[in-house]
């Protein structure tokens, strides 16, 4: 009877000494949650320690949102600690929101922030709307470059005045697809413009025609304006272009010029050619003559004195032709 009550007695102790340190750890948290009306059992307390999960985060959580009037039981708030969400920016967005008068349920709130979007700044920036610059310098270039239809280049930047959309927010488009919709806006109302002096005196009219477009159309955002911050004059595009197309259609007639070039002289070269070979064709007429004259002579047709008065006639057409060659004058002397 001893040995049994020794380690009744033992047992006692070994309880004793767990509901000391169970009390000890979580008296403090258990005494605020009581305090602030925010009850939380203390198996409740031991239970988060055995799920991993951090009771002073769901306790604090808790006691925010019931002193924000928000019921919301502990469990609601480990299954989305557990889930990897962010209790505490979720429980200050529904705080925020119920402020604000903004429809926003719990569900909706951790749909939102398990999504990774940051619950709390989308319901402030649903109360205080922000300005987005466009195009972002930080991104990339610091204006939207376009070409009117005279041809100069005009650079503009804008800002955008917007406000989240909460319903919208879970699958929406982000900030990026606004800066690239009125981007594309600024381009196209710049472009259809007649000239760019017209654009210059009501820079209103890029922001006006953009803002009917509803670019925020499938985003999470709505935009409210569109204020344009800057519009400055760039390059004579069309003048430039219309240099680079003259350089092309000169080099475009010089080629051409170049192949007539090449064609006339192997015109010329085939000329040449047929020159000497119908002096090869004269030279050989001429060859046959004498075999002419002697198949003459053979043949009766002609006598000796034919000959000579041939021969005389022959001398006396190159004797003349002599003397009318060096009778000639050269160009060029007195």
């Amino acid at each position: 009877m001893e040995v049994i009550m020794g380690f009744i007695l033992f047992a006692i102790l070994i309880v004793l000494l767990i509901a000391g340190v169970v009390f000890i750890s979580y008296v403090r948290l258990w005494l605020r949650a009581w305090l602030s009306q925010a009850s939380v059992g203390w198996l409740q307390l031991v239970g988060m320690s055995l799920r991993k999960v951090n009771p002073a985060v769901i306790v604090d959580s808790r006691i925010m949102a019931v002193k924000a009037g928000l019921n919301i039981s502990t469990n609601e708030l480990e299954t989305h600690y557990l889930a990897g969400g962010n209790v505490v920016r979720v429980v200050q967005a529904l705080i925020a929101a119920n402020k604000a008068n903004i429809d926003l349920s719990f569900q909706q709130s951790t749909a939102i922030d398990l999504a990774g979007r940051d619950v709390l700044e989308a319901v402030q920036t649903s109360v205080r709307p922000k300005v987005i610059d466009c195009p972002d310098p930080s991104k990339g270039a610091a204006t939207v470059a376009a070409v009117a239809m005279d041809g100069i280049q005009l650079k503009a930047k804008a800002r955008v005045t917007v406000r989240t959309n909460i319903r919208r927010l879970v699958g929406g488009a982000t900030e990026e697809t606004i800066v690239a919709r009125v981007g594309e806006g600024i381009v196209t109302t710049i472009g259809s413009s007649q000239s760019h002096k017209k654009v210059l005196e009501n820079p209103d009219m890029i922001s006006k025609t953009v803002l009917q477009r509803g670019l925020d159309a499938g985003t999470a955002f709505e935009i409210l304006s569109i204020d344009i911050a800057d519009v400055d004059v760039g390059e004579n595009i069309g003048a430039a272009l219309q240099i680079k197309q003259a350089e092309a259609d000169k080099q475009i007639a010089q080629a051409r010029a170049e192949e007539r070039r090449a064609m006339a002289r192997a015109r010329e070269t085939e000329m040449l050619a047929q020159v000497q070979e119908m002096r090869a064709r004269v030279v050989q007429a001429e060859a046959e003559v004498p075999l002419a004259i002697a198949e003459s002579f053979r043949n009766g047709n002609l006598g000796i004195m034919d000959y000579y008065r041939m021969k005389n006639i022959n001398a006396d057409t190159d004797m003349r032709e002599s003397i009318s060659k060096v009778d000639t004058p050269k160009k060029g002397d007195d």
